[in-house]
This record gives structure tokens, sequence and C-alpha cells, in this order.
């Protein structure tokens, strides 16, 4: 019974089932089974069983045209034109830019970034793209970037902090405490930043500034830290005068120092430099003045010691 059941519902080319005809089943075309659903639909649709609205065909001959437009403007490279275009007319236009965390960087510099023009559509803006852009400006560390529907942008900034200004060569740049270069001093806003000088002294300044810290009365007086051979320190005060240090022992230098200043008041004097590279002496260059009032000083004590050995 199982059997006749199935070849009950075997169907011929001609839409004839078997089983109906018994005669006429090895003039029938068996259809294979993967065609047989098409086979049923096409037979349905010419015999009126099937409804087809009106409309259809004008309908699927839109979406024909529009599907091959909109591959044709892929292939061109408009779809972004046009999707921005149809987003921007539907009510999606950038109108407002909400920027927070930026303190150096100019909120001008982060439109230009962004490239808004006034009908830049929220849809069609590429965030990756413009978090690459924001990323490049100078101050900028890490950006957040957020959009939120309809018609507004979130910018949020975390900016990279001046430790220091690096002087190299006739160029002057602030500095991260890491060494990395900000971008090029244009004011004087960071003018109370410590500055320091020469080939490398960007990447040594942290260490030795906080070694340095050990010694607040010194570092007050300090104008310049001024590196020497990629090796060792000198210290450019604010009156002038400049304090060779060591390569090594700077600590046992700076105790020295200190002390020659609170017991002689060394730092106040008329004075150009001291030398403390060497752990067993201490050179001390008076000014020019100092020198000439020095000598005038010897000559006039020579010329005593001579009147007292030879009265008149």
């Amino acid at each position: 019974m199982h059997a006749l059941k199935g070849r009950a519902h075997r169907i011929a080319a001609d839409g004839e089932v078997y089983g109906q005809h018994p005669a006429r089943e090895r003039e029938l075309f068996v259809v294979p089974r993967p065609f047989r659903r098409v086979v049923r639909f096409l037979v349905n649709l010419a015999s009126g069983r099937i409804h087809i609205p009106n409309h259809a065909g004008t309908v699927s001959a839109l979406a024909l045209f529009a599907a091959t437009g909109l591959y044709g403007m892929s292939l061109g490279g408009h779809s972004q034109t046009v999707a921005q275009a149809t987003t921007t007319a539907a009510g999606f236009a950038i109108e407002d830019v909400k920027v927070s965390g930026n303190s150096e960087t100019s909120e001008i510099d982060i439109l230009e970034k962004l490239g808004l023009d006034g009908e830049t559509s929220l849809v069609a803006l590429d965030i990756n793209a413009a978090r690459s852009r924001l990323a490049e400006l100078p101050w900028v560390e890490e950006v957040e970037l957020r959009k939120v529907y309809p018609k507004t942008v979130e910018v949020n900034l975390k900016e990279r902090k001046a430790y220091a200004i690096w002087q190299h060569g006739q160029d002057l740049s602030l500095i991260e405490k890491n060494g990395s270069v900000i971008e090029p001093l244009r004011d004087n806003k960071f003018a109370n930043l410590p500055l320091f000088v020469g080939r490398d002294a960007e990447t040594a300044a942290a260490k030795f500034e906080k070694d340095f810290s050990k010694w607040p009365q010194v570092r007050e007086l300090v104008k310049a830290y001024v590196r020497i051979a990629g090796r060792r320190w000198d210290l450019h005060l604010k009156n002038g005068i400049v304090v060779k240090l060591p390569e090594e022992g700077i600590d046992q230098a700076l105790t020295l120092l200190t002390r020659m200043d609170q017991e002689q008041r060394l730092l106040e004097r008329d004075i150009v430099g001291v030398d403390l590279r060497l752990p067993d002496r201490t050179a001390i260059r008076l000014s020019p003045g100092a020198v000439e009032r020095r000598q005038a000083a010897l000559d006039a004590r020579t010329k005593a010691l001579k009147k007292l050995g030879n009265p008149t």
C-alpha cells in the first residue's frame, strides 16, 4: 500500500500524476526530485491556481533597475556619496559636535579633522577613519568617537602631558616624561617647565630630574640642564653661574656644592663657574670683574709688603 501511495505522487513532465492512467505510465517522463517543486509551481501558475498581485511586474522591474544602479555606483565608487546625500535629506545631517577632554587641542582643529562641511551625514560618517585623523593631532593620546542620532557627534580626548622643554640646536620642543616630542614650543605658556638642552637630553631628562629632586635648594636656582656628550650634565643657574657635574657621583658633588653654598654663600659670589668633575678638588672660576678686583687687591698687597720691607 505504501508503495502505491508513493507512485501516486510521481509527477510527469506535463503535470499528469502517475496511477491515474496506468496504460500511459511507460510513455511519461519522470521529473528528477530537485526540480519537482519548480515544475509544480509552473503548473499551478499556468492553471491559474496562483494569484499574482497587480503591478508586481512593475515593482519587480523597478527593483531590478535599482539593484543594477546601486551595483553600478558601487563599481564607480559613488555609493558613499549617494548614501550621504540620501541620509542628509532624510534629516541626519550633523549639526552638533560635543568635545570633551581637550585643553591644548582646539575645537577648530578637531572639526577640520572630522571633515564636516555642514551637509555631512551622521549615517555616512566613517567613525574609524575620523578617529584615525583625530589621533594625528599632536596633543591627542587617545580618542573616543560616538554617534548620537539623529544629528550629534561626541568626541572625548585624552591629551598628552608636557613634562619639559627640550632645546636641540636652535629649536625648542615640548616633550613628555618619556622623552617623546609633542610639538614645537610656540608661546610662553609653558615657560615654567624645566629646560633640557642637548643631544639625548630629552630621553635622560626624567631620570636625572628625579635624582636631582633630592636637592630642592639647588634645583630652584637652575635655569637649564645641559647634556654634555651624552654622558654628564652642566647646571646653568639663573644668575649665570655654570656648575659642571661629574659623570658619576652626582650625589657627592651636589652634597659638596650645597655645603659650600650654606657655609660660604658660594653661589651668591661674583663667580661664573664651579667645576665639580674631580672628586678630590673643586675649581671655582671668577668673573672678569672679580678677576680684576682680585688682581688689584694682590697688587696693592704687594706694594704694601714692599713698603714694609723697604722703609724710607
